[in-house]
């Protein structure tokens, strides 16, 4: 049997899943009278550094409605920044489709012009299957999404795509590390009114559009790698289908005639 490292998926997770609001932007005053009462705005403004009760209130809501889906379809378009050692910038997208019954069931098909990836979880056994090569790995789990979105990546290196769709409104993704988190107002997202809200984490910096009403799905995500002086982002689309027929093959995986089995290979361990 083949042995091949299991590729790295969709990267699309916001580091530890945490919520970290960034400072309010500067006014900027366009006539002599909005100079004038700048001052008094900035006093009513947050304070950099401030977290908003209220915006760390909206992100618990959107987890505890995200937990309570039993099942639903995401579309994911993905467009992330690489930076050359020149400083110059390179932009990269890739798309996934999930399909996620809970607490177990999961179909992720991951699409970039570099490679393909499907990952198939039917509550028993994981499966990760490359349709170009025609090769596939299986590992034993049982397990709810979230476990397995954390043992994939911390074993495997594996990330399944927006995994924090899975930890948002648990244990698994505290908000009590953020060091600031700011309502920015409202904005349209894929033409849906949708409430804007920014944190900052360590050396990330994240905003995230939820939407407006009684379904408060995130319809955006962008992170920006302080850490990095070139500030490179990735940018996150979400689609929803919060009402999905899915068929009793849906978290089946059946390989192809022609298809051949290779092993994960864990991390190696580090010392």
């Amino acid at each position: 049997m083949a042995r091949i490292p299991a590729l790295t998926l969709l990267v699309i997770a916001l580091a530890a899943c945490s919520s970290t609001p960034p400072a309010p932007p500067p006014a900027t005053p366009a006539t002599s009278a909005a100079s004038a009462a700048a001052p008094a705005q900035a006093q009513a403004k947050p304070q950099p550094n401030a977290v908003d009760p209220a915006t760390i209130q909206a992100l618990n809501d959107m987890g505890k409605y995200l937990q309570s889906l039993r099942q639903f379809e995401v579309f994911i378009d993905l467009s992330g920044e690489r930076v050359l050692q020149d400083g110059q910038k390179l932009q990269h997208t890739a798309t996934a489709d999930l399909d996620v019954q809970r607490p177990d069931r999961l179909r992720a098909l991951m699409r970039s012009a570099r490679s393909q990836r499907d990952l198939i979880y039917d509550g028993k056994k994981v499966t990760l299957y490359s349709p170009t090569q025609k090769v596939y790995s299986q590992a034993e789990f049982s397990d709810n999404l979230g476990v397995l979105a954390q043992r994939l990546r911390e074993r495997f290196g594996v990330e399944i795509p927006s995994a924090d769709l899975f930890l948002w409104g648990t244990p698994a993704a505290p908000v009590d590390n953020i060091e600031s988190a700011m309502n920015a107002g409202q904005d349209i997202v894929g033409g849906e009114l949708c409430d804007h809200y920014a944190f900052r984490q360590g050396q990330l910096d994240w905003q995230i559009w939820i939407a407006a009403g009684n379904r408060p799905v995130p319809r955006k995500l962008v992170i920006t790698n302080r850490s990095d002086e070139a500030r490179p982002q990735s940018v996150t689309l979400y689609k929803w289908n919060l009402n999905p027929k899915f068929s009793n093959s849906a978290f089946a995986f059946t390989p192809p005639k022609d298809a051949r089995k290779a092993e994960f290979v864990p991390l190696k361990a580090t010392r």
